[in-house]
């Protein structure tokens, strides 16, 4: 999932107040909607937090440095790999290799460009990863990217340009590239197709070859007129019918009067169930604190794709009712938050073991387990997750890198 980006105007404000709260909100932690990451739920002294019959995240790697997994993907169970970064001032990443009897730190590829940031893993149908550059200064745009075949690195041969957001792949010759918030490229096999799409676009989700959503915000059309003299952003959605980009109606989200400071809707993320439904989610907030009085709360958008239309989501129960799916598997989904949500409509908490003491986390220690990627390895129903434990202790608090396997009820490991 990407977030909306904002730049130094006012408009563009409320934007970033998206991007902010979609992060806080992100890929997998043990806090709240909206909490501080240090605020989320630490259980310190139960092991493990969940009940008999919830899904479990149990520990596959836990690496011994101070730091954190930025993302995980697989070819296979006995072919993982894991991006980090350690919390020693150094930008450069750390790659890690499982090949089914131990985990090794591995040097990044030489085919990999410069990467301001840990590069980003991409699974690129059954048989080939991605790894490419992440970066906003001189490693922007880089077009140097490596791809694993199973046995060794090279350079990918033709990658998109750009600096690449969102990639979505449903296999080698159909691939979907974020270039920037109005341009996406396709890749049919051959070679790359850039597209205009209508509205600003924080993430694709690819359904077929032609069928394809883009979801965003737009400052034109109902909805947006202006507020303190700014547009009010709204919600936009976009579909590719194999031949061309469109907009498509998508529902007004505007608070009432009187309409907060800088106040903006967008969606943030697309969401393809196996059944083929199509979902979106994303939020309508403003620049908090900066009115006064009263203060409305966020408004969380659920929207589904019923025959030709938006219509909003049916409520889920309990804690899964403001998260975000992260995968599907099959009993029902993964959320953010490590929350999951059942196809009867039972909402649970997916628990999680406490470290061991070995890596100097107190009995007493306050730990949270925080995802930045959740993946399924091809082929199977093995669910992995890669992030940290974030370890709130007196004297060394640290962040212990972990890669996580899905245990489900009832399941032996």
């Amino acid at each position: 999932m990407r977030s909306l980006t904002g730049t130094g105007s006012r408009a563009m404000a409320a934007a970033a107040v998206l991007a902010a709260v979609f992060t806080a909100t992100g890929c997998g932690t043990d806090g709240e909607p909206g909490k501080d990451r240090a605020t989320g739920s630490g259980s310190p002294r139960s092991s493990p937090t969940s009940t008999a019959a919830s899904p479990l995240w149990k520990f596959e790697h836990i690496a011994d440095f101070d730091g954190e997994f930025t993302d995980v993907a697989a070819l296979a169970e006995d072919d993982i790999w894991a991006v980090g970064q350690e919390n020693n001032g150094n930008v450069a990443a750390t790659l890690m290799h499982y090949d089914g009897s131990r985990w090794t730190r591995e040097e990044l590829p030489d085919a990999l460009g410069r990467s301001d940031y840990p590069p980003k893993l991409d699974e690129i149908g059954e048989a080939t990863l991605w790894l490419r550059p992440q970066g906003t200064g001189e490693a922007f745009g880089t077009t140097e990217w490596a791809q694993w075949d199973g046995i060794t690195w090279s350079a990918v041969p033709h990658p998109p340009t750009g600096n690449v957001g969102d990639l979505e792949a449903t296999g080698p010759d159909d691939i979907w590239a974020l270039a920037d918030e109005r341009s996406a490229q396709h890749w049919d096999g051959s070679r790359w197709t850039a597209t205009r799409l209508p509205y600003k676009t924080a993430d694709l989700a690819v359904v077929d070859r032609d069928d394809v959503w883009a979801v965003g915000r737009r400052s034109t059309g109902p909805g947006t007129e202006a507020v303190g003299g700014l547009p009010y952003d709204q919600p936009a959605t976009m579909h590719w019918d194999g031949t061309s980009w469109r907009a498509v109606d998508t529902p007004v989200s505007r608070f009432e009067d009187p309409i907060p400071a800088e106040a903006g809707a967008g969606l943030t993320t697309a969401f393809v169930l196996d059944s083929g439904e199509v979902r979106a989610y994303g939020l309508n907030s403003f620049n908090h604190g900066e009115g006064e009085g009263v203060e409305p709360d966020d408004e969380y958008i659920r929207l589904r794709r019923e025959g030709s239309a938006w219509v909003e989501q049916d409520p889920a129960p309990g804690g899964c009712e403001l998260r975000v799916p992260v995968g599907q598997d099959d009993g029902g989904l993964l959320l953010d938050g490590n929350w999951y949500l059942s196809d009867d409509g039972t909402c649970v908490k997916v628990g999680r073991h406490r470290l061991p003491v070995s890596t100097g986390a107190g009995t007493s220690s306050n730990q949270s387990l925080w995802l930045s990627a959740v993946r399924r390895v091809p082929g199977t129903d093995i669910w992995l997750g890669g992030g940290h434990v974030q370890v709130n202790q007196s004297g060394a608090p640290f962040n212990a890198p972990v890669v996580v396997r899905l245990e489900r009820p009832g399941s032996t490991g």
